[in-house]
């Protein structure tokens, strides 16, 4: 084994795991103030409930051979519990990495999906969503993509480096399953309780992406420093572009903008990031900034309530990124020419798995929801008066800010 690879590999997952607290920053300074643990505390539950759903059943049901159905599925039994995968097992570095970084991208999909239901979802039926969306949306599209599916390079040839496909247009579709499903707040206007969170939330966020990407190369070599490269360009550009139509539509250039700018850029980036160059990159983050920005502003006059706007920025940013990658790849970076290099095709595969995600995740996910919305005792949305009290104190009874007497 190669130490160089194994430890770049355990860090690039170290990277990709602390995305999913930077969420939770992001998300939760972007909410109400009396919902901002609540917000947090679905972020850190899907580090706990999906860590357990991975190493039982999670990795072998994505990454084994299913059989008949291996184009599809793979099996929950040769893995389960991680058994037949022994600590020296592997090729350049240990197989049990595999499972870690992996494990660190099923984690953060969910969670990125609770911006769309933020200050009314119902917290104990999360945890039972957290472990069945996993199993039956997360796992078979992975399956598709990089599992040996019909989707990724085993198969048609979708090309989705780091998860446009599998976790972006994913969380997207599956957040206007949600968003509709549980209705929208009684009083949906909001106002960010904390901006610094959300910065801050965002550049950790960026920083953990240079693992997400990078790493997915799986190798410390000429590949994983021009993804490292490429994501921030794009995630740059994407900032800038959207914090200057900012100052021109509004006069003022918001934090908030540019830190949900950025994050546009990096989820576009993301199918990408191993196959485009700098020229690809700074396309990439151009586009993302302009169309994520007005797919915000027409998602809104939809009445859609998707209150952190996952569609319009996981979503709509995935859709744009995985299209953009067929557009810009490079052959001389990632073996695969798109459409400037003469390709078109690559478009139309890139195409297909766009839309795939999208009925796949869309429907199944309504299906998930509507079902536990149906069982007595379970449902999707919060009482009336936990939503009035903030669900801070209604479902964890603790505040993000307790102000004693004299305040």
């Amino acid at each position: 084994m190669d130490s160089g690879h194994t430890a770049w590999m355990l860090v690039a997952s170290a990277l990709v795991f602390f995305m999913t607290p930077g969420l939770a920053f992001f998300y939760g300074g972007l909410v109400r103030a009396k919902n901002l643990v609540n917000t947090i505390m679905l972020s850190f539950m899907s580090i706990a409930v999906v860590s357990i759903v991975w190493v039982l059943w999670g990795f072998s049901f994505t990454f084994t051979d299913g059989g008949a159905l291996n184009d599809y599925i793979g099996n929950f039994t040769t893995n389960f519990g991680l058994s037949g995968i022994d600590v020296n097992d592997g090729g350049d570095y240990p197989a049990l990495v595999d499972v870690i970084f992996q494990m660190m991208f099923a984690i953060i999909t969910p969670a990125l999906i609770t911006g769309a239901f933020a200050e009314r979802f119902k917290f104990t039926t999360y945890l039972i969503f957290l472990v069945v969306w996993i199993t039956l949306v997360y796992s078979p599209i992975c399956h598709w993509v990089w599992g040996g599916g019909w989707l990724g390079g085993d198969g048609l040839g979708a090309l989705d480096f780091a998860g446009g496909t599998v976790i972006h247009i994913n969380a997207g579709i599956a957040a206007v399953a949600a968003a509709i499903l549980v209705g929208k707040r009684r009083n949906p206007g909001l106002q960010p309780n904390n901006v610094p969170y959300v910065v801050l939330g965002a550049a950790i966020l960026w920083f953990g992406w240079f693992g997400f990407n990078a790493g997915s190369q799986l190798a410390a070599d000429g590949i994983a420093a021009s993804a490292f490269l490429v994501t921030n360009t794009a995630a740059a550009t994407a900032a800038l572009t959207w914090g200057i139509i900012s100052q021109i539509k509004t006069g003022k250039m918001g934090a908030v903008g540019v830190a949900t700018g950025a994050v546009a850029g990096l989820v576009a980036i993301t199918p990408a990031a191993g196959f485009v160059g700098i020229w690809g990159a700074l396309a990439i983050g151009l586009g993302a900034g302009i169309i994520c920005f007005f797919a915000v502003e027409f998602i809104h006059s939809t009445g859609l309530d998707d209150a952190l706007d996952v569609f319009a920025v996981h979503g709509i940013g995935g859709i744009w990124g995985a299209i953009a990658t067929g557009i810009f790849a490079a052959e001389a970076i990632g073996g695969t020419p798109g459409l400037i290099e003469g390709n078109a095709e690559q478009v139309g595969i890139q195409a297909i798995g766009v839309i795939a995600t999208l009925i796949y995740s869309g429907v199944v996910t309504f299906i998930i929801l509507f079902i536990l919305d149906k069982i007595p005792g379970l449902g999707l949305r919060s009482e009336e008066s936990d939503e009035d009290l903030g669900l801070d104190l209604a479902a964890h009874g603790e505040q993000a800010t307790v102000r004693d007497g004299a305040d």
